[in-house]
């Protein structure tokens, strides 16, 4: 078992500010279980009611999701990091907290790395509880994205620019991601590939891989990411092939829109976890150090992607 800090030892060689690299050419930030956990233990708390969209519960989640993008220098987007949009008569946003690239050219191209943070709220009670805390789907997830984000805020040498997005109303049909991709798309950014972040807070078994990413057949995505962190770090699900998740979660309909890669990296197999939309879906049954571990494995992937001088992650 891994130790619950995974320290990859920031080295601050001078006070420009500079970091020792390892093998990948990515600075050595730390990656912290324990911030994770800490993050999941609010994120997916009672007091949040399940982060359903358009309740008091979410607001709670987006607010602490802000202040740690203000905290870490993660700019806003827009006029806010709010992007509002309604679901019938339910009043929802999405997060967007933005780097900036830092090349001249590339700066233009943008990336985007999402994860939903809202959950189903309270359901029918199991064992007298009736709050479906949404550890697994998605606090997970969101707490990836957190931590992608003050990662590559701290290292700033991203070419590309970059998206950290936070969606909502995914459980009630993916509406934050296709308000989104839209706007986007109405925007006219020129998006790169979009990678999302879903349920990945317990390890496999039994894989030679460390997580599996859907769509693995539409995209060389998964090929050049085991090329760029030099281990079988994303693999092949058949079980995702053949439940269509490419199409279920909150990557597509970025594909839908721009027709890029754009694809979800998951460790939720179908096996490994009893809990799906279930109120025993709670922190205690998370993994943060093998969460920490999938974070620190895919970010010389996204490093390479937010930096190569060509587009080089391309459809099939």
């Amino acid at each position: 078992m891994r130790k619950p800090i995974i320290t990859l030892g920031i080295l601050a060689i001078s006070m420009a500010g500079l970091f020792s690299c390892n093998a990948q050419g990515t600075a050595e930030i730390e990656i912290s279980a324990n911030d994770m956990k800490d993050n999941l233990e609010y994120l997916a708390s009672d007091d949040l009611l399940g982060r359903k969209t358009g309740t008091e519960g979410i607001e709670k989640a987006a607010n602490f999701i802000t202040t740690i993008f203000k905290e870490n220098g993660v700019k806003s987007y827009y006029d806010t990091y709010r992007d509002h949009f309604t679901i019938g008569d339910t009043k929802a946003f999405n997060l967007v907290g933005y780097l900036e690239g830092n090349d001249p050219k590339l700066k233009d191209e943008f990336v985007v790395i999402g994860a939903h943070y809202d959950h189903i709220g309270v359901v029918n009670a199991v064992e007298g509880d009736s709050i479906a805390n949404g550890a697994n789907d998605n606090a997970a997830g969101t707490t990836a994205v957190v931590e992608l984000a003050k990662y590559f805020a701290e290292l700033k040498d991203n070419k590309r620019s970059v998206l950290f997005i936070l969606f909502s109303g995914e459980e009630m049909g993916l509406k934050g991601s296709y308000h989104s991709a839209k706007r986007l798309k109405e925007e006219g950014i020129d998006l790169y590939t979009m990678i999302n972040l879903e349920m990945i807070g317990v390890p496999m078994a039994g894989k030679d891989y460390l997580a599996y990413v859907t769509g693995f057949k539409e995209s060389n995505l998964a090929e050049k990411f085991n090329e760029y962190t030099g281990e079988q770090t994303l693999g092949f699900l058949p079980e995702a092939n053949q439940m269509n998740l490419f199409k279920r979660s909150d990557n597509y309909p970025y594909y839908a829109e721009f027709k890029v890669p754009a694809q979800t990296i998951c460790t939720f197999d179908f096996t490994n976890y009893p809990y799906y939309h279930h109120v025993k879906d709670e922190v205690s049954e998370m993994n943060p150090e093998h969460m920490a571990n999938v974070v620190e494995a895919i970010i010389p992937g996204i490093h390479k992607v937010l930096n190569t001088p060509e587009k080089e992650i391309k459809m099939n």
